[in-house]
């Protein structure tokens, strides 16, 4: 296993060796820049680059004249970007009922599959994994203090620290979780989500599905997504915000979207659906998100400074960047993440659900001001629901962590948080 200079390691990876030990393949998905073919490649033996033309066009030969050569090399084997040749899959695919590998292949991808010609899902051989930007555990502003699998099995007070501050997260959520900028200086990673959407409207949202698409309006409706994050908008509020002006059809703007859903940058929140002792209709819109908070930063051109001067904003973008961080924490613990809304008006930010059904519910503040309102609503949520939550949790970017004695909710800055 080699692992590259630099390198920051990545909760995925115990994934990706678990599922090593039962696959034939394993796919990473995500989005460009998240670190897929770093993280691959130290699973990896041999390397194959699709990326580049020159390999690329060899590999095309190969797949022309049905050539085993494109199976040639000490296994496991890595397909970077396979999509860009997807006949591999079927290759790979053979290759593993004829020999029965396990964990002799690895692809990696940054696009769902979508109309691409294979002539088997690979179900049971090729298992995949989803890989989002780094988490601040993962990039090392987070302490790692406070445990959510710990509070799991065994909820206890604590008191803890966090060393970020609010001129931090900021600056973190502009920053982003892309763990190439980790090392540049502080412009050079503030311009770097600014470069991965520019070539997202560019180039990216065209080569997915052949189809030509306008950058003016497809930027638009990325900056009216941006507006919308962190809340229940529905398709059609966001359609209307950009179309004021009638940018774009519908039919346009469907196409669009499904062009930034398939690129792993819209990962919306969906709502949790639980057994409640309650006549209230639980309403099943989603709550709109991209994959990392920087994306929203670079489309409505904000910076540090902005956010510090409009908390309204701050407050919604720092709900995306727990959102981020909560899911890559949760899905290594083997579990899900939702949001809770019902008619009554009863609202919990996320959700956690575990595989054996446990849960825990957390609400999402910038601030200390409001965390007795905050407090309320997940008590409520909890005496509503028939199964009661493990624990819950109110997390801010406060200082300290601690266990409320009035209500036993917990108090985590973002700062504290580890699986």
């Amino acid at each position: 296993m080699m692992v590259p200079i630099n390198y920051r390691n990545r909760l995925i990876e115990e994934q990706i060796k678990e599922k090593m030990k039962y696959s034939g393949g394993v796919l990473i998905e995500g989005a460009k820049w998240v670190g897929k073919s770093t993280t691959a490649s130290i699973f990896a033996k041999t390397i194959v680059s699709l990326q580049h033309p020159r390999i690329r066009k060899e590999y095309e030969a190969y797949v022309a004249v049905l050539d085993d050569k494109i199976l040639t090399g000490e296994k496991p084997i890595l397909y970077d970007e396979w999509q860009d040749i997807p006949e591999i899959w079927d290759f790979i695919r053979i290759d593993i009922d004829k020999n029965s590998y396990k964990g002799a292949y690895l692809l990696t991808g940054s696009t769902k599959k979508q109309n691409i010609e294979t002539s088997h899902t690979g179900t049971g051989r090729i298992n995949s994994v989803y890989m989002r930007p780094m988490s601040l555990y993962e990039s090392g502003e987070s302490n790692g203090l406070v445990s959510l699998k710990k509070l799991f099995e065994n909820p206890k007070s604590f008191f803890e620290k966090s060393t970020i501050t609010i001129d931090d997260i900021a600056y973190l959520i502009c920053r982003g979780g892309w763990p190439g900028s980790l090392d540049l200086d502080k412009k050079s990673q503030l311009q770097i989500p600014k470069d991965l959407l520019n070539s997202i409207i560019t180039r990216d949202s065209k080569k997915i599905d052949g189809k030509s698409k306008d950058i003016k309006k497809m930027r638009k409706i990325v900056q009216s997504y941006a507006r919308n994050v962190s809340t229940l908008a529905s398709n059609s509020t966001i359609y209307k915000d950009q179309n004021y002006n009638e940018i774009v059809s519908e039919k346009t703007f469907n196409t669009y979207m499904n062009s930034l859903e398939r690129l792993f940058i819209v990962e919306d929140v969906e709502a949790w659906s639980p057994s409640v002792k309650s006549a209230s209709r639980i309403r099943k819109g989603n709550k709109r998100q991209f994959v990392d908070p920087s994306i929203a930063i670079a489309a409505l051109n904000l910076t540090p400074g902005k956010l510090l001067k409009d908390f309204e904003t701050f407050g919604f973008l720092f709900e995306s960047i727990v959102t981020r961080d909560i899911r890559v924490y949760v899905e290594n613990i083997g579990g899900n993440v939702y949001y809770y809304n019902d008619s009554s008006g009863l609202e919990v930010d996320l959700i956690i659900e575990l595989e054996d059904s446990s849960w825990a519910g957390i609400e999402i503040k910038l601030g200390s001001n409001e965390l007795d309102k905050a407090s309320a609503n997940l008590l409520k949520l909890a005496a509503i629901s028939e199964v009661k939550p493990s624990f819950l949790m109110i997390i801010t970017n406060t200082e300290m962590a601690y266990k409320r004695p009035e209500d036993g909710i917990y108090v985590v800055p973002l700062g504290c948080l580890k699986p």
